[in-house]
């Protein structure tokens, strides 16, 4: 069992053994434990396709930045071993002079607005030399945000501490 009170969604949502929102989080410890899984699958895997994780952790900053949440961004972007894909955690930059355009379209897009991704969307990753089974790995990496971000964002809300 890990420890909850460490966990992204629970610092970041402002709850703390014993405060505001902490008798939920203990009922729901297993599914504080089942995010905290998902989130080092996602960011860390056994398997990163095209996409190390400094690089994940980048986008998953960029991400939380796109969606206002810049203390989570901060978060992911400590968790860089290096400085090669900072630039990423910062929503001006586009990737054109990386090659990473279409790539970094595709994600900020699924971020802001995922209802309007559309078959060109993909068709452009392709088109640009990135797999299938790499799009699933970008399409995992937002999904997971998507999700993280709404939580952290009803935990501050339990806690007393939302803005």
């Amino acid at each position: 069992m890990s420890d909850i009170w460490q966990t992204t969604s629970l610092v970041e949502g402002g709850v703390t053994e014993g405060g505001a929102g902490s008798a939920a989080a203990t009922l729901r410890a297993s599914v504080l434990e089942k995010t905290d899984a998902a989130e080092q699958a996602v960011l860390a895997p056994q398997d990163c396709g095209a996409w190390p994780a400094d690089m994940r952790a980048a986008l998953a900053a960029r991400i939380a930045r796109l969606n206002g949440e810049e203390q989570v961004a901060q978060r992911y972007a400590a968790r860089q071993q290096g400085q090669d894909y900072a630039w990423l955690a910062d929503p001006a930059q586009d990737g054109r002079d990386k090659g990473l355009v279409e790539v970094i379209t595709f994600m900020d897009k699924v971020a802001r607005a995922p209802k309007d991704i559309a078959r060109v969307d993909i068709e452009r990753l392709k088109a640009s030399g990135t797999t299938d089974a790499d799009i699933v790995r970008l399409c995992e990496l937002n999904a997971f945000l998507a999700y993280q971000l709404r939580l952290v964002a009803g935990l501050k809300l339990m806690a007393g501490t939302a803005e």
